[in-house]
């Protein structure tokens, strides 16, 4: 009984988000709503997966986009140059990103701190100059047009099929990554998190579980990566740009760390601000920048772990 009510609590945020992603349609006075609900979503499900390796393990990740790349590029260069399916495109990317986070994760996670994020750092800047350089298949700094996705004969178009789509996968990742924080594995990454030299002692293999968490990480990149550029239908290099991994970084932080929420609702500020405030024309990103600061500066903990704190107390 008292396993199933702390299961039934720890996936609470899971039946609240959706709830909303089921009655914000109803408001939706056009299809661009979609669109903006659908970008959430995608960057939601990116921020889920670097929450669980920088507010659970403690890693920080200053190159993460550079996975969103690899998944965005594998559902474009697989369709266009060795014929496959755009759904098998998006497996490739999730494989592809994990063999990557396997080879580099092995020497930069023996790093700690500043190293470390200027180590992630090196890798993103890495593969943005090789998407951008590659012109023969990635198309250059210009980009390239990417199918659309097909499944069993069901052509995936339009914003208000990928916001449920979106959606869906979201709510899964989001289930999973609650899981995995209730388990064994979850419990030796805050342990990690908050001492490796206790951790060490507690027996915690700490090499192992900081790459583990940094493979499944990259996959969740690898497929919000693959998702926007079959939305968009078409990509460029700046997904796998600093800027990117930087505002990944950011939804985060200003989410919560160690707040599965947190990134949802750290990714629904990050994309739906800059869309509101556009009416500001050259005050959009000066408003943007001020509305942040506040938040860090009177939600220190981020929004979800303050909400719950003022809530508590």
């Amino acid at each position: 009984m008292i396993v199933r009510l702390a299961m039934r609590y720890r996936l609470a945020p899971v039946a609240l988000v959706a709830a909303i992603v089921i009655l914000l349609p109803l408001l939706f006075p056009s299809a661009y709503y979609y669109r903006v609900g659908a970008l959430v979503f995608i960057f939601a499900f990116a921020a889920v997966g670097l929450n669980l390796l920088m507010g659970f393990a403690g890693q920080v990740s200053l190159g993460h986009a550079g996975f969103l790349g690899v998944g965005a590029y594998a559902v474009a260069i697989g369709p266009a140059y060795l014929g496959i399916p755009s759904w098998f495109g998006i497996v490739a990317g999730a494989v592809l990103s994990a063999l990557i986070a396997f080879v580099v994760g092995r020497p930069i996670l023996r790093l700690k701190g500043h190293y470390l994020a200027v180590a992630t750092l090196g890798f993103g800047v890495l593969i943005a100059i090789v998407l951008s350089n590659e012109a023969g298949w990635t198309g250059g700094p210009d980009g390239m047009s990417v199918s659309r996705l097909v499944l069993f004969g069901w052509r995936v178009s339009g914003a208000d099929t990928w916001y449920w789509v979106a959606a869906v996968t979201l709510l899964t990742g989001m289930v999973l990554a609650y899981n995995l924080i209730g388990s064994p594995t979850g419990r030796a990454l805050r342990a990690i998190h908050d001492s490796e030299v206790a951790a060490r002692v507690l027996g915690v293999e700490i090499a192992r579980k900081k790459l583990t968490i940094f493979v499944i990480s990259a996959v969740y990149a690898s497929v919000a990566g693959s998702y926007l550029a079959l939305f968009n239908g078409h990509i460029t290099p700046d997904v796998a740009g600093f800027l990117r991994s930087v505002e990944l970084v950011a939804m985060v932080v200003l989410g919560g760390m160690g707040s599965i929420a947190g990134s949802v609702v750290g990714a629904a500020v990050l994309v739906v601000l800059p869309q509101t405030f556009t009416a500001l024309h050259d005050y959009e990103h000066l408003a943007l920048g001020l509305v942040i600061m506040a938040f860090m500066i009177f939600l220190r903990q981020g929004i979800v772990p303050a909400m719950v704190q003022w809530r508590t107390t």
